[in-house]
């Protein structure tokens, strides 16, 4: 019987491309550890990785399935940088955090793609990406963007593409103008995400899925996770649930929110397409990003609707092939393979969440799109911090991250109509 998610709707390219998926049993029993991590993405498999080969004793939990959240079923574009662009981030921060901020996510591509090799992780890495103004008055804006990543930040990869160039690496009139970064690419998240579970589990990190904490609670110095059929006592613990902590921590809860993210994948489209002939990924200037890359075997992977409450939508082929058709009209009737979703944890200021929520308690997450190698890398700065170095972290930690307005009742439906402002300015 063919598994689908019970936290995301619709079956992924990548579930039938990724080979053997191993599970891994559920929790029966109590258990005592170092390290107790909740949640089985991108975030807690890197930190029960790097912990367990460290030679911590480490317990993970996962309430589904590795992967069903959103590490297994995203975009797989890398990035370079934060979410927020270098010079936003000095106008925020000065240039002296905003250039640790830079080069700490510089280290954690260079991370992924290193533990991906050293592991022998075939992650499907595929170099590029296009970064595209969707409206005219947004050029300079990159134009000079590109000037300051070479001058200010060190990092010669960004050029910047006029209108010409843009139609022409793109295969599409639609946009303005836009840059292309040499340094980053993409790759098949639910590879690494499986890939990673396996370098945990041989490392001796004790991995268990289909266990839901029930709760959490910090006393005397220790920490207990309760499931179903078992409690976990530990000296320390990682909140890695991202999008789909619920209920389980409020301060988390409070300040990450979860939003849909849909994408379909086409039939491979042929080797005479015009579309994407440099086989970059491509984001764009929407405050509702699309985002989209052909995969190794030619299809095209287009991401652009997102929702803003938890009712999945059933109709996710014909909105994205509407979009598709908006860039390229000849593909407005092209065959829609697979159709899926799933929720990635945004903030207010869209940076990452990371704080002791309770003694010997840390929670991470809210990577607002960005989080393919900023989680991955965050899992190795955990493990550095349980060794005694939080420097790397804290510059994380310190980010100024405030709560979503209107309590647990109000704040998705005041950020459904914020959002959605937000979305018809797209199109204005």
């Amino acid at each position: 019987m063919t598994y689908q998610s019970p936290i995301s709707p619709g079956r992924s390219w990548y579930e039938d491309t990724a080979g053997p998926r191993p599970e891994y049993p559920a929790l029966v029993g109590d258990l005592a550890c170092d390290v107790v991590i909740v949640g089985g993405g991108f975030t807690g498999l890197s930190a029960a990785a790097h912990l367990a080969k460290a030679g911590s004793n480490v317990v993970l939990i996962e309430t589904h399935r590795f992967g069903d959240g959103a590490s297994g079923r995203n975009g797989g574009q890398l990035g370079t940088g934060q979410r927020a662009w270098a010079e936003e981030l000095e106008a925020e921060y000065g240039f002296s955090r905003a250039k640790a901020l830079f080069d700490l996510a510089e280290e954690a591509k260079a991370h992924l793609l290193e533990f991906a090799a050293a592991n022998k992780i075939e992650i499907d890495y595929m170099p590029g990406q296009l970064s595209l103004a969707h409206k005219q008055r947004y050029v300079d804006d990159y134009k000079a963007h590109a000037e300051i990543m070479a001058n200010r930040f060190g990092y010669p990869h960004v050029t910047f593409m006029d209108a010409k160039e843009t139609a022409e690496r793109l295969g599409s009139t639609r946009y303005f103008g836009g840059t292309r970064d040499t340094g980053t690419g993409h790759i098949h998240p639910l590879k690494l995400v499986i890939g990673t579970a396996n370098v945990a589990a041989q490392a001796g990190a004790q991995l268990f899925e289909q266990t839901p904490a029930t709760g959490i609670a910090s006393l005397g110095g220790k920490v207990k996770v309760t499931t179903p059929k078992g409690t976990i006592s530990a000296e320390k613990c990682l909140i890695g649930v991202n999008a789909h902590g619920g209920t389980l921590e409020p301060v988390s809860a409070a300040h990450i929110m979860p939003i849909g993210s849909f994408i379909g994948a086409t039939v491979p489209l042929g080797a005479d397409t015009k579309v994407l002939p440099g086989g970059e990924s491509v984001d764009d200037s929407r405050f509702v990003v699309r985002y989209f890359r052909k995969s190794a075997d030619g299809r095209l992977l287009f991401g652009g609707r997102e929702i803003y409450a938890v009712n999945d939508p059933k109709d996710i082929h014909i909105h994205i092939r509407r979009q598709i058709a908006e860039l390229y009209p000849d593909l407005r009737d092209v065959e829609i393979s697979h159709g899926w979703g799933g929720y990635v944890g945004i903030t207010m200021p869209r940076k990452p969440f990371v704080r002791e929520v309770m003694p010997n308690v840390i929670s991470v997450g809210g990577y607002s799109g960005h989080g393919v190698m900023l989680s991955n890398f965050f899992g190795k700065l955990y493990a550095e911090t349980v060794a005694g170095n939080r420097d790397r972290l804290r510059l994380i930690e310190d980010l100024k991250i405030p709560a979503f307005p209107g309590g647990r009742r109000f704040r998705a439906p005041l950020l459904f109509l914020a959002l959605n402002w937000y979305a018809l300015r797209d199109r204005i």
